[in-house]
């Protein structure tokens, strides 16, 4: 079995991230980003990646796509989105940190986390201990930031956290960040990254992954 061969079943079966399955359409532009940050902070908590997926979802669906529009929304909306999509549990702190968060991107990034970009001199690992200094993201949800946006962030490339490395264990490929990155397709590392990580949430993608590839 080649390596390209079980990229390729991981990209086919398991390729879609996080801020796909949310709705997100993935841009260098704030609105993608901000609604990213907003899929990291829901992400961020205990409780089932599809109910965040739902909520960010909900929440998009409802307009709140910007950081003005969620710091300006009324805080009991806010949670009436997350109950919506069954984000019960964590809702009013969720609804709470949403509206935090939106305002720190206005207060500190005008509005456009691009600028965290620049602030971090595009070094990842300062970027990642920016991301944490938003409520409820600690080093996981920087993670599942810089996951999501490398194909955008081409600078935090490659970024295959320990999940993911574990993940490229199970279905035997390499546990290095630059190998795995030159077995991707151009602008897919994300997806693979992605791929890898569902791998370690469900043991039956690794064996059907395994047992396709000859």
């Amino acid at each position: 079995m080649s390596h390209e061969d079980v990229v390729h079943e991981l990209l086919v079966r398991a390729g879609t991230g996080y801020a796909e399955e949310a709705g997100i359409t993935l841009e260098d532009q704030p609105a993608s980003l901000f609604q990213l940050l907003v899929l990291t902070q829901l992400l961020s908590t205990r409780i089932a990646a599809r109910t965040a997926v739902a909520a960010t979802r909900e929440l998009i669906g409802r307009g709140y796509r910007t950081p003005h529009r969620v710091a300006d929304a009324n805080w009991h909306e806010l949670v009436e989105a997350l109950d919506q999509a069954n984000y019960r549990r964590y809702d009013e702190s969720a609804a709470t940190r949403l509206g935090a968060n939106a305002s720190r991107v206005l207060d500190r990034y005008h509005g456009d986390l691009r600028e965290l970009a620049v602030t971090a001199g595009r070094d990842p690992k300062r970027a990642a201990t920016l991301l944490q200094e938003f409520q409820g993201i600690g080093p996981t949800g920087s993670d599942i930031f810089l996951r999501e946006v490398q194909d955008i962030w081409t600078w935090v490339r490659p970024h295959f956290d320990e999940r993911a490395l574990r993940g490229a264990g199970r279905v035997r490929l390499p546990q290095d960040p630059d190998r795995l990155a030159d077995l991707a397709p151009e602008r897919h590392i994300a997806d693979l990254a992605a791929a890898l990580v569902r791998v370690t949430l469900d043991e039956k993608i690794a064996e059907e992954i395994l047992d396709a590839v000859p």
